[in-house]
């Protein structure tokens, strides 16, 4: 039951509510129960859950649990009411021996969130032990020539209990001769003696048996008897005298074995026999206390037998008698009061309880990770013990809670990535001289939490592909990292396509990070590919990173040239004679593929005898020499064969054919030619001002692009990023005059339009020459990237 004043009601009401407001600020409260020894299984105690400030529904889901420490389980706790009640009988004597105040600790702890509340019960003491005398028969033996008022000691009964039923009064029983005589004095303790008051005649009689009786003053109160056995003898009037009554010893508990205690020394005025002393121990109290001690009958020195402890006993009390040899033999009593004295011989003890690991790293600080209690045995300076972590440093505390009781907490976030474990040691040392300690070493795991996203190595990748790869080739792995653990470093990658389709071209494995190109790609139509793979841990919340890929078709020579214009079938009226150089016509030739595949060259097949020649890179046939009008009237037909630079190299032909005839011939011609409205102009000369209209038109269109786009850029403060299929590429003007480049976003081939339908200019796009690092660290260098500059 709780501790009130039943008379009082207001005041024990007014105590609880003070009591429950200091608990409520500590944090972890203390409470303070009561309850008789003795008490029946089931016994009230207290409402512990209304008086914690606890819901009795919250009991069970947060695990309320009840821990006695180092003792029995004497209460327990109705989880379904609340109510402390007595599970085993107590006995007081035997938890706390003579304490004056005997009190169980206890531990009421309760998790979600953790917290800790310390409750006293107080054992009250019954009256359920009677005085008890050593021994039921006490003899004496007193001369009948003793005078009255004579003292002779008896032994008195002891009573386990505390307080007023430990407080014992004596009678004897009705006669005439004796009486009691009860001295108490706080330096020598209780003395019962049994005193003469009349003189004794052993001729009327010789033996008294007398009743004596101890009655304590507990209610109802309990008696203990003794039976007096005293004997009248009328010889050896003198009995022994110790030269002190009391003897006061202070002992060290670490005294070695056999070191002697006291010397006593009684004396007796008697002569001869009766002058012989014989001592020995009446009585011990402790009675543990008499195994350790050890007196010697013949001259009184009482030896150390065993180890004292004292914890075990702090005083001691030993009641030494000493017997002449005279008939009848007469007696001396002394008593020794033994004082041990504390020494540090007890080590700290430290006990892990609630240890709550793993700990999770986004634990925020003031986590309680486990309760400690230290205890040590010995008194004073040698039992005040301090208690510290070990190493420093760490991002752990001890925060006291209640005299020895100790809450290992967190003191700085955690962080699992960079230390996942943490060793700690417990070290208690006590303030004895020299100090004990002792340690206990915990091991606190931290547990993941997914608070990284996984990361590449990279920002952006840039991946070369050449084209006609075979559908589902591997070109990349892609590879991202997670400090995490478990499913938080889990990986799985997929592509975004939310600015740009492109799961028709690229795939990525979910696992492996693999890239595939899932069908044969072609430099013709996509030469740049970008888009993002996104990599997802498992962790609940998952968390992304991502990277920017771009794949860049590389151009393979898979395209011959393509030859346009005049064919064999219609022939080109030259008139003779001409001037070597004369310019006759052009083959014009395109290649679908770009760069040096793309890079046109011209060759006559069969240049050795043939006045003819054409322009290595422009495809103008011209003469090699001047022709004369004899050579006039007649065909000739060149055969010119067009290559490109790729490798293998890719080659066409054409027949160019030409028709010479004489000044005479081509003024009949032109004259019928003006008869039937015709113009007299050459062929030539009408395809090379379409040639010329084309380029003028291209070139103002192109240089109406260039300011557009100027005008826009300076309007713009950052630079537009576009996500789409085809990429950047370098523009490269190839002719006989030199070569120049620009870098435009999109890739195009230029093309001017001259007299023949599909015609080719000079213009040529080529692959971005930009490095790209292979995953050897190695730079990867197209083969048919770059710039290509022709002579003039």
């Amino acid at each position: 039951m709780v501790v009130v004043d039943r008379c009082l009601p207001v005041r024990s009401w007014l105590l609880q509510l003070i009591l429950l407001h200091t608990a409520c600020e500590m944090g972890s409260g203390q409470l303070h129960y009561s309850v008789p020894e003795e008490s029946q299984h089931g016994t009230f105690v207290g409402h512990i859950a209304q008086d914690l400030g606890l819901e009795v529904g919250e009991l069970m889901p947060r695990m309320f649990r009840m821990v006695s420490q180092g003792q029995r389980d004497y209460f327990e706790v109705n989880l379904q009411n609340g109510i402390l009640f007595v599970n085993s009988r107590i006995d007081r004597e035997e938890l706390c021996t003579k304490m004056p105040v005997c009190t169980i600790h206890l531990e009421v702890i309760l998790d979600k969130p953790l917290r800790v509340f310390h409750v006293e019960v107080e054992i009250k003491d019954i009256n359920d032990n009677a005085p008890l005398f050593p021994a039921a028969e006490q003899n004496l033996v007193i001369a009948e020539s003793t005078l009255l008022g004579s003292s002779f000691p008896l032994e008195g009964a002891s009573d386990d209990d505390i307080g007023s039923n430990s407080h014992i009064s004596y009678k004897i029983s009705p006669n005439e001769h004796f009486t009691l005589d009860v001295q108490n004095n706080e330096e020598h303790g209780e003395s019962l003696l049994l005193v003469l008051k009349k003189p004794l005649d052993r001729e009327l009689t010789h033996v008294y048996n007398l009743l004596l009786t101890a009655t304590d003053g507990g209610k109802p109160q309990q008696t203990g008897t003794a039976h007096l056995v005293i004997n009248v003898l009328d010889l050896n009037d003198n009995k022994p005298v110790f030269n002190q009554s009391v003897y006061k010893i202070k002992l060290f508990e670490n005294a070695k074995i056999g070191v002697v205690i006291i010397s006593l020394n009684a004396t007796d005025l008697d002569e001869g026999i009766n002058k012989e002393i014989i001592y020995s121990i009446r009585s011990v109290n402790p009675n543990n206390l008499g195994t350790l001690i050890n007196l010697d009958p013949s001259n009184g020195q009482i030896r150390l037998n065993g180890e004292l402890d004292f914890e075990s006993i702090q005083l001691g009390e030993i009641g030494v008698e000493a017997t002449d040899k005279g008939i009848p033999p007469m007696k001396g009593h002394c008593k020794v009061l033994i004082e041990v004295l504390d020494v540090n011989d007890n080590a700290p003890e430290v006990t892990v309880s609630s240890l709550s690991v793993p700990v999770l790293e986004n634990s925020p600080p003031g986590t309680v990770v486990a309760l400690i209690s230290i205890s040590d045995r010995d008194s004073g300076a040698n039992g005040q013990v301090t208690c510290s972590l070990r190493p420093f440093g760490l991002p752990f505390k001890l925060t006291s809670t209640y005299k020895n009781y100790y809450s290992l907490v967190l003191a700085e976030p955690l962080d699992r990535e960079q230390v996942a474990e943490y060793s700690l040691v417990v070290l208690a040392q006590d303030q004895g001289d020299p100090p004990l300690s002792s340690s206990s070493s915990l091991v606190v795991p931290i547990s993941d939490v997914n608070d990284n996203a996984p990361t590449f190595a990279q920002p952006s990748y840039t991946i070369f592909v050449k084209e006609n790869n075979p559908p589902g080739a591997h070109i990349f792995t892609m590879s991202a990292s997670d400090p995490d653990v478990a499913e938080n470093a889990l990986i799985s990658y997929w592509l975004d396509e939310k600015l740009w389709p492109l799961s028709s071209y690229i795939s990525v494995h979910s696992e492996s990070g693999k890239l595939y190109a899932l069908q044969p790609l072609d430099y013709e139509e996509v030469k740049l590919l970008e888009f993002q793979v996104r990599a997802k841990d498992a962790g609940l919340p998952s968390l992304c990173g991502n990277v920017t890929v771009q794949v860049f078709v590389l151009d393979e020579n898979d395209n011959a040239p393509a030859v346009s214009g005049p064919t064999e079938d219609t022939s080109t009226l030259v008139k003779v004679p001409l001037a070597a150089g004369h310019v006759v016509g052009k083959i014009h030739a395109l290649d679908a593929d770009s760069g040096y595949n793309a890079w046109l060259r011209y060759e006559l097949h069969d240049a050795t005898s043939s006045p003819w020649r054409v322009g290595l890179y422009s495809g103008e046939i011209s003469t090699t020499r001047a022709l004369e009008e004899a050579e006039g009237s007649n065909i000739q037909n060149l055969l010119v064969v067009v290559k490109d630079h790729g490798k293998p190299v890719l080659s066409t032909t054409a027949t160019f054919s030409v028709s010479l005839v004489a000044s005479a011939q081509a003024a009949q011609s032109d004259a019928r030619l003006s008869r039937m409205g015709g113009s007299p102009k050459p062929l030539a000369d009408t395809a090379n001002l379409y040639l010329i209209i084309a380029i003028c038109s291209v070139s103002s269109l192109f240089l109406l692009v260039i300011l557009v786009y100027v005008a826009l850029r300076c309007q713009s403060q950052t630079k537009e990023e576009m996500m789409y299929g085809p990429g950047t590429a370098t523009l490269v003007c190839a002719s006989e005059v030199g070569s120049w480049s620009y870098s435009n976003r999109h890739s195009h081939i230029l093309a001017g339009v001259s007299g023949e339908p599909g015609a080719k200019s000079d213009l040529m796009v080529f692959s971005p020459n930009i490095p790209v690092l292979a995953e050897n660290g190695k730079e990867l260098v197209p083969n048919a990237a770059g710039q290509v500059s022709c002579s003039h």
